[in-house]
């Protein structure tokens, strides 16, 4: 068994592969950024995942199926068993390409990769989002659907609904305001430590190869509206809370996870301004944000 130890937003994470199989952390190299040698007796893992193409699914009787989800690059099929979830991974071509298994908590997860390598590829690094999603919620930890850029020591994280404009917003500011980096462009971490919200980078960044162990301040949480005018407003609480729900994967059938996604975002927005931008897709509605949701060194 091939042991790999990972930091994710300062959390400790462990994979491992089963010796004699065709699969290894080759599958994965967005994780090599947050390698780690190993963790102290005493630290508690956020998860442990085990690869073994021998694990085999759950009878239908041992299970009870919740519910396919849809995603914009394949299928997720969601069953329930009696200590925990069992998903089935499909891509787009409906083709199986992972069974993923955890206990009620994701502390302790198992996976089979089936298929090509592509397929192993897109299998594991989709099985690992889920695991540290549902993992993260019990540690005021949220994996976010954002673009995040840092400027003068703080960080930025812009939702919205796919193909309104985040990613090309942050690239306004990228281009016309200076001392700007991108730390995640896809799927950064959000969490609470001590009372004050951080952002770090993740191994998930979407089409952008962003894979950065950074960790900042998080400075504010903005939504992108496309409009005609450019214009920046506080959000509401409500609206807070609406947009940073819709930005994070649920169970809602699962009350305990689902009361740990909720409190991790009301820890997270109430120690971070949040406000609606309003914007064309122009540098100027990059300059006219940062000049009202802009952080001072503290």
């Amino acid at each position: 068994m091939k042991i790999n130890n990972y930091r994710i937003a300062d959390l400790p994470c462990r994979i491992s592969f089963t010796d004699g199989q065709p699969n290894s952390e080759l599958f994965i190299p967005s994780f090599e950024p947050f390698r780690t040698e190993g963790f102290a007796d005493d630290e508690e893992l956020l998860f442990s995942l085990s690869v073994d193409d021998k694990l085999r699914r759950f009878r239908e009787d041992e299970c009870e199926r919740i519910k396919d989800v849809e995603g914009g690059n394949g299928n997720i099929t969601v069953d329930q068993t009696r200590d925990g979830y069992q998903f089935i991974i499909k891509n787009i071509y409906g083709n199986s390409c992972c069974l993923l298994q955890s206990n009620a908590d994701f502390t302790n997860c198992h996976c089979a990769l089936r298929g090509n390598i592509g397929m192993r590829i897109y299998g594991l690094n989709n099985a690992l989002m889920i695991v540290f999603a549902f993992a993260g919620c019990r540690k005021n930890t949220l994996l976010v659907h954002a673009s995040t850029v840092r400027r003068d020591g703080w960080g930025y994280a812009f939702t919205a609904k796919s193909g309104t404009g985040k990613s090309t917003h942050v690239a306004q500011w990228m281009a016309c305001l200076d001392g700007c980096d991108i730390i995640n462009d896809d799927n950064p971490v959000l969490r609470v430590v001590d009372g004050r919200s951080y952002l770090f980078g993740s191994p998930w960044s979407g089409k952008t190869p962003c894979y950065r162990n950074v960790r900042v301040p998080l400075g504010a949480i903005v939504k992108v509206n496309r409009a005609d005018e450019n214009d920046v407003k506080p959000a509401t609480t409500l609206e807070a809370f609406i947009t940073m729900l819709s930005a994070c994967a649920t169970m809602k059938w699962d009350c305990s996870l689902f009361d740990n996604i909720c409190d991790s975002i009301k820890a997270i927005i109430e120690t971070t301004p949040n406000f609606n931008l309003f914007c064309r897709p122009d540098n100027e509605a990059a300059k006219i944000c940062y000049k009202v949701i802009k952080r001072s060194a503290n």
